[in-house]
């Protein structure tokens, strides 16, 4: 039987877990002000004289407002020089001023009124007048719905609109020391979900009780619950994302599990897959070609390298394996690691095209599954962040497909 794998009730692995999130710190003022400083700067060195920032995790990362994107236009106007203000419905100033960590004025709409033109008099107001023949460079946030860009530019003449990304993505791609340690705790948080839901698994148990175990441990740890859970058993686990149906597990069963947790805002994503019982010659060697690559990847990120040498390494490895190339199967589908913060998949990417070089502060999911058709699928994922010397680990991988937790050591 895999070590750390079986042998426990439910109720003895949720007894064995501690709130973990007692002594961890939101972020604060004063890194909300260092960021719109940066912002700021950013623009001035591209030349675009403001951004409008979204509702969602943009928003919230430059001034700590939480407020989930809707039909209405709700988010913040950021000068290349001056104070920050936000745009609100005006039956929801309270709430937004309620969130606000970075002060501001709120410009208010009614409902029958257009946030759009707004959004425009905001402008002319910072000074940002517009002007056929020399239009100021205004940034809209890449997660503006397609309906609002269309109002506002349908309303506006003599601006030239940007992709705001060029500055929020750029901000948010470097993590602080504060990111960094929420993360961190978050991630640890989930790793200890991870070997508590691997200890109580038992033969006919189902995927959907062993999910809801899942959100149950982690709100043991004292996260909210999972962000998100996939939890898929032998032929299923070779789909990355699951089935649509529920699985029995079985022994010989590849086991996958997939989740995450937040902790201040900021996320964790793990996986780990084991086999159910003894592994076979075919999952052992599978399952250690996974790890290969993983271990590929991490030593090919290096400060200045480009994010797609990390999932040429991976994909290099695993093709020297017998797998692949490229996308074929059985091999690897997909990229080799996304970037992670306030969202779950965030820039840059570990592809192949995306040549961001790496630099300090960056994080990374680092995933080269394997999957096999008809049979199983293998997908390690833990994540790293680029440190001074380089990548270093938040959670360490998996010990070996006997042994996945490294209980012997």
């Amino acid at each position: 039987m895999t070590l750390g794998v079986g042998g426990s009730t439910p109720q003895e692995a949720l007894a064995g877990l501690q709130k973990m999130v007692g002594d961890a710190r939101p972020i604060e003022l004063a890194e909300y002000l260092t960021r719109i400083e940066r912002a700021q700067a950013r623009m001035r060195e591209l030349g675009i004289a403001a951004i409008f920032i979204n509702a969602g995790s943009n928003l919230r990362y430059f001034t700590g407002v939480q407020w989930h994107p809707s039909e209405r236009l709700v988010g913040a106007v950021l000068p290349a020089d001056g104070p920050l203000e936000y745009l609100a419905p005006a039956f929801e100033e309270g709430t937004v001023r309620d969130f606000q960590v970075v002060d501001g004025a709120i410009n208010q709409w009614q409902e029958h009124e257009s946030p759009y033109q707004l959004l425009l008099n905001t402008l002319q107001r910072m000074g940002i007048h517009a002007h056929e023949t020399a239009p100021p460079r205004v940034g809209l946030c890449a997660t503006l719905a397609f309906f609002m860009y269309d109002g506002i530019r349908r309303l506006a003449r003599g601006y030239e609109f940007v992709d705001g990304g060029q500055v929020t993505g750029y901000c948010r791609q470097r993590k602080s020391a504060a990111e960094l340690a929420l993360m961190q705790r978050a991630k640890n948080m989930t790793l200890a979900v991870q070997k508590a839901v691997a200890s109580m698994l038992h033969e006919g148990i189902s995927s959907t009780a062993v999910a809801e175990f899942v959100h149950q441990a982690h709100r043991a740890v004292g996260a909210a619950g999972s962000t998100f859970c996939i939890v898929l058993f032998g032929p299923a686990s070779a789909f990355p994302h699951g089935v649509k149906h529920p699985q029995v597990l079985k022994p010989g069963d590849m086991v996958l599990i997939d989740t995450g947790c937040q902790v201040h805002g900021y996320l964790s994503d793990i996986t780990r897959s084991y086999v159910f019982g003894e592994p076979s010659a075919r999952q052992r060697e599978l399952w250690n070609m996974e790890k290969e690559a993983q271990l590929a990847a991490f030593a090919a990120a290096r400060l200045g390298e480009s994010c797609e040498a990390v999932d040429n390494a991976a994909r290099e490895s695993l093709e020297r394996n017998g797998l692949g190339p490229g996308y074929r199967l059985p091999g690897l589908p997909h990229r080799t690691g996304h970037g992670i913060g306030l969202d779950i998949h965030e820039g840059p990417y570990l592809v192949r095209g995306d040549r961001t070089p790496l630099a300090e502060g960056m994080c990374f999911s680092n995933e080269p599954m394997i999957c096999v058709p008809g049979e199983f699928g293998i997908r390690l994922e833990d994540h790293f962040y680029m440190g001074a010397d380089g990548p270093c680990w938040f959670t360490e991988p998996s010990h070996s497909v006997d042994d996945p937790f490294g209980l012997a050591r």
